[in-house]
């Protein structure tokens, strides 16, 4: 048996064996320890909701703490970032929503988009909050600011793709931009931390 203070020297996948192998939840713990932020972050950005964001991570990690033995992985990280993924979509399907969702990897790519909250560095949980905050702007603000920002556009370009006039593109970005500062500024403030979530979601020992 390993004690637990070495729990946390073990690699993620040698975790996931010793989880299929032992009856014991602490092995699935520490791997739950590790990637409960990646995970909520991951829902946060597909759901857009934080209510619901809660519900997939608590339902996903149950799910897959039940059925560890059927699986067979080579990457733990890939492997969960994929199951997590998938199970935000299948919820949105099932409840037949349709949200402004870039992949977290274009916006984490994409400097320009950044520009926007005015920040030095990108992260995933800024990359969660913007998508979030996308979705809570005015059509014609989200439309203008994907425009310009993400596809570069001129203000040009937007007025002969949406029909906008031009001082209604530019009032679009200004406001759209300063809607996006605050509302990313609020949840980073309000986004519960590490030991936050684990002690919410912890599993059962």
């Amino acid at each position: 048996m390993i004690n637990k203070p070495d729990i946390s020297k073990l690699s993620d996948n040698a975790l996931f064996e010793l989880c299929k192998k032992e009856k014991q939840m602490v092995f699935f713990g520490e791997l739950y320890r590790r990637y409960i932020p990646m995970v909520y972050g991951l829902c946060l950005k597909y759901l857009a909701n934080r209510a619901d964001a809660e519900d997939a991570v608590m339902d996903l990690f149950e799910e897959v703490s039940q059925k560890i033995k059927q699986y067979e992985i080579q990457n733990f990280h890939t492997w969960l970032y994929t199951v997590a993924k998938n199970h935000c979509l299948q919820r949105i399907k099932k409840e037949n929503k349709t949200f402004f969702v870039l992949c977290g990897e274009d916006i984490m790519e994409n400097g320009s988009f950044f520009t926007l909250l005015d920040s030095g560095q990108s992260n995933e949980e800024e990359a969660s909050a913007l998508i979030v905050c996308m979705n809570e702007l005015s059509v014609e603000q989200r439309k203008s600011i994907e425009y310009f920002y993400y596809q570069d556009k001129s203000y040009a370009d937007i007025v002969s793709l949406t029909g906008f006039t031009l001082a209604k593109v530019k009032s679009y970005i200004q406001n759209g931009k300063r809607n996006l500062k605050n509302c990313v500024s609020r949840i980073l403030k309000t986004l519960p931390d590490r030991d936050e979530l684990h002690h919410v979601y912890a599993p059962k020992q």
